[in-house]
């Protein structure tokens, strides 16, 4: 038996015994996807249609889906949980608005779609991007208001998609307050969700991240895995990356129950 045969086969029985509802009990999860293609994804940020529906369906059937405010409220609150799911995107790919989007709304689902609000109708190439000579196109702002007119939550990833684990205070500044600013105009509604690029510990300093308290936003997000339990400070809000790093839902389920989910490669 295969490694993640075995992992597929645990995930699963874990879930039909219901230890999973042991092991998260009072427990959120944050996921996060960056792109959803028509063709099999083929790198760490890609996932195909047919197994975002996967995803979601699972999450419907063993999960409480909730919009990432309620579960950010339900943390400031110190609320239960209720193994709350809250379903993410990074980045501002068109791939959220044509592909993610219309399998959400089928489902019933809330999503929230972070954006880097300088690359929104633009036709920049992020490096990761470049290295692949690989081409995406972004989001436009009408698509990125028809997802907040439709109910989706839009919120923050920065102007640029800096490091803030790097930038000096005005940049750090500039890109938070601004990222915000940008998007309240756009919207002209409030934005509360801030999600910091690259994710990583080291990606994000302590006085960037009161930056991103003091421009107003109530929470702000990683993506280096983990599970939040009641407790935790919103602005250390740990997200799971669903790539390819999991070969079904049941592994994640397994991964993340035990506490072995991490940031893919």
């Amino acid at each position: 038996m295969t490694s993640g045969t075995g992992k597929r086969l645990l995930g699963h029985g874990l879930l039909l015994a219901r230890l999973d509802t042991i092991l998260l009990k009072d427990a959120t999860i944050v996921v996060m996807f960056h792109r959803v293609q028509k063709t099999d994804g083929s790198d760490a940020l890609t996932v195909d249609v047919a197994t975002f529906e996967r995803y979601c369906r699972f999450f419907r059937r063993h999960f409480q889906v909730a919009p990432l405010r309620d579960v950010v409220r339900a943390l400031e609150r110190r609320t239960p949980l209720n193994r709350a799911l809250a379903i993410t995107f990074d980045d501002g790919y068109r791939d959220n608005f044509d592909h993610a989007a219309p399998v959400l709304e089928k489902l019933s689902l809330p999503a929230t779609f972070f954006v880097v609000t300088q690359w929104i109708g633009t036709d920049v190439v992020p490096w990761w991007d470049a290295q692949r000579g690989a081409r995406y196109p972004w989001m436009t702002w009408n698509q990125v208001r028809s997802l907040h007119q439709r109910g989706f939550e839009v919120g923050a990833h920065t102007r640029t998609h800096v490091d803030l684990g790097q930038v000096d205070a005005p940049q750090a500044q500039e890109e938070i307050l601004g990222a915000r600013l940008e998007l309240e105009t756009q919207l002209a509604a409030p934005v509360e969700s801030f999600a910091y690029p690259y994710g990583r510990p080291h990606h994000l300093t302590d006085a960037n991240r009161e930056r991103v308290r003091a421009a107003g936003f109530r929470c702000c997000c990683s993506g280096f895995g983990g599970v939040n339990h009641a407790g935790t400070d919103p602005f250390h809000l740990r997200r799971v990356p669903i790539s390819l790093w999991y070969a079904s839902p049941h592994q994640f389920a397994f991964d993340v129950a035990l506490g072995r989910s991490v940031l893919s490669a």
